[in-house]
């Protein structure tokens, strides 16, 4: 492997749309979402590792969630764990690992990925990372993998690409918000848009460098703390001043206000698991379109539900159709799923 290979894992988030079973205790990262007897950060970090040395991947998570990383990532030692003391989206997180990355390894390149996203064809994966690392080794280059879209989704933010360009890592033009079902229609249909899938390559020169330009006072605020990183000294620093960063995401901070962004459409499926319709499209289902995880059922007239259970109980469904059934730790949820994007809401007044 690839001494120079490093990864930024990020676990940090509460998932608060995958609730009742995602709680800010206990977030959907740590939980086995697909009934496949492995955790999504379980998954990701076995993805990661068939590229990148086991050593070489930081995971970036709440100082609340540090035992849950070392629970289910037993081959990793504490000082790969990040911990932020504070929520300021994904912008000062980066920069912070970028920064102790590039003092370990001033030639490092790097991935960074979310640890709650599903991803089909783990090989393909593996190529169109290693594809994109030896592309920022050679350039001065901001990438991101991009996902061919297969349906008008309103939901995932855009990246329009240069469409005359003839090579697989193509030259962004910018990155489009949400849209709305019109214009997400009409980005299909022009065929140079891709879904933002939030997974970014780049040297660490680069987004250092990146950081520095567009974000001065951000830049100013995390080099104060070079001499104490990868030393006994860094947990009280970024105690102290993490806070004090501004909340923004890589996104708004860097990659909106970049010339030398570049995309590579991606060769395998890819779902980010956002919500619990999300997850129903990637489980087993039966002849009626329902999706069952962990639960003992009886459906009658019932259609593309997604039941799931951790309950030593029978659970009897009959004339409901396109309903999210959750029934966890005391909690049972019964939901339309054309609503599933207001349980977040739903949590925040809870």
């Amino acid at each position: 492997m690839n001494k120079n290979y490093y990864a930024i894992l990020m676990a940090g988030g509460v998932g608060s749309r995958f609730w009742p079973v995602s709680t800010a205790d206990f977030p959907k990262q740590f939980h086995d979402m697909l009934g496949s007897g492995e955790t999504l950060i379980q998954k990701t970090f076995s993805r990661l590792s068939k590229v990148i040395p086991v050593e070489n991947i930081l995971i970036l998570t709440n100082q609340n969630y540090n035992h849950l990383v070392l629970e289910q990532l037993p081959q990793v030692k504490q000082e790969q764990i990040l911990l932020e003391p504070a929520m300021r989206n994904t912008a000062p997180c980066i920069l912070y690992a970028s920064l102790k990355i590039q003092k370990m390894n001033p030639n490092a390149v790097m991935v960074v990925a979310p640890s709650d996203h599903w991803i089909e064809n783990e090989d393909a994966f593996s190529r169109n990372l290693i594809e994109c690392f030896d592309f920022s080794a050679k350039e001065s280059v901001l990438l991101t993998l991009g996902i061919k879209p297969t349906f008008p989704n309103t939901g995932f933010g855009y990246i329009e690409y240069d469409k005359t360009d003839n090579n697989n890592i193509k030259k962004v033009f910018q990155f489009r918000e949400k849209p709305d079902y019109k214009t997400a229609k009409s980005f299909i249909d022009s065929g140079n848009f891709l879904w933002n899938g939030g997974i970014f390559i780049w040297s660490v020169k680069s987004i250092t460098e990146a950081f520095e330009k567009f974000q001065p006072a951000m830049n100013v605020l995390f080099q104060k703390g070079i001499e104490s990183y990868n030393t006994s000294k860094e947990a009280a620093f970024i105690e102290n001043n993490y806070g004090l960063a501004d909340n923004i995401s890589i996104d708004y901070a860097v990659m909106e206000k970049s010339k030398n962004v570049y995309v590579l459409p991606a060769t395998f499926d890819w779902n980010d698991l956002g919500t619990w319709g999300s997850l129903h499209e990637k489980l087993e289902k039966d002849e009626n379109n329902n999706a069952v995880v962990n639960a003992k059922v009886i459906l009658e007239n019932a259609s593309n539900n997604i039941i799931s259970s951790d309950a030593d109980k029978l659970i009897i469904i009959d004339g409901l159709n396109d309903y999210i059934i959750v029934d966890k730790d005391g909690i049972l949820l019964i939901y339309p799923k054309s609503k599933e994007q207001d349980i977040k809401n739903l949590v925040s007044k809870i």
